[in-house]
């Protein structure tokens, strides 16, 4: 599918200084080019350039070819029902995203309409749009987002979910998992009748954003500051091989939701956990 559109673009410059008109003169020359640098803006617009005539799956699919990453499927998704949700740890931070988009395209006949449900703060990332679902986590949902949720759960769609919300931590233990899963999942896969199929993805990020993420919670700062070496990440990932493993599906009737939603949640966290490879 053709995006006649011109193709999005990342200005660290442009949004300062139209977003914080306030401050944009204070902000130092240099600080705002070592922001750039952080995040990868150059590389990140060269991809968004090279894959400027592609839009969701698709999208997904021309940046892992960029990267020259790839992956391998261990199982497989239930052939004749694409009405499931599939829940998966969430090791990479955004790559991780886009490969299980592909892969779920390719399990079910190279759909391209999968549905992702994501931080509504991801929306703004104009290829992804169209298999993007947003939700917002720190407030109350427009009735638009909300409809639009509801219609893609009661559809045919496959749909996508890393119950964590967060990219994967390490624990003081050293050990990289995910944080808490949100008991949503639970609750959606009972009032759509949808199973669900745990999905773990092998992979991690580089010892220095666990580093920084540690370092940034000692220090007690709330906000995820360790989010913008994320980009840097996915560069990071090039080249790499990685293991998907699915597990079978488990029955939206045996689940209880409500007050056990959460529990429930829990146990799922620890069937991902149980497909890792050991």
């Amino acid at each position: 599918m053709r995006n006649d559109k011109a193709p999005m673009r990342i200005d660290v410059d442009e949004v300062l200084r139209l977003r914080m008109p306030g401050y944009y003169k204070f902000i130092p020359g240099f600080a705002i080019k070592m922001l750039e640098r952080a995040i990868c803006q150059d590389g990140l617009n060269r991809l968004l350039l090279h894959n400027a005539d592609k839009s969701g799956v698709d999208f997904c699919r021309g940046v892992i070819d960029d990267l020259g990453v790839s992956y391998r499927v261990n199982g497989s998704l239930p052939e004749n029902d694409s009405r499931v949700i599939i829940v998966s740890n969430h090791p990479l931070g955004g790559l991780d995203g886009m490969i299980l988009a592909a892969m779920v395209s390719e399990q079910y006949g190279g759909r391209k309409d999968v549905k992702f449900v994501v931080n509504d703060l991801l929306t703004f990332v104009e290829p992804l749009r169209p298999i993007f679902l947003g939700v917002n986590k720190h407030g109350k949902q427009s009735r638009e987002a909300a409809i639009s949720l509801e219609e893609a759960f009661e559809s045919d769609v496959p749909m996508l979910m890393f119950p964590a919300g967060l990219v994967s931590r390490q624990s003081g233990e050293g050990v990289i998992a995910d944080l808490k899963w949100n008991k949503m999942v639970v609750n959606k896969a009972i009032s759509s009748h949808r199973d669900i199929i745990p999905l773990h993805f092998g992979g991690e990020n580089s010892r220095f954003f666990y580093k920084f993420a540690r370092l940034r919670t000692l220090l007690g700062l709330k906000f995820n500051i360790e989010m913008v070496r994320l980009p840097a990440e996915v560069f990071k990932s090039a080249g790499k091989t990685f293991d998907i493993n699915i597990g079978d599906p488990i029955r939206w009737e045996t689940l209880r939701g409500g007050k056990y939603a959460q529990s429930e949640a829990d146990c799922l966290r620890e069937a991902v956990y149980s497909l890792a490879p050991r």
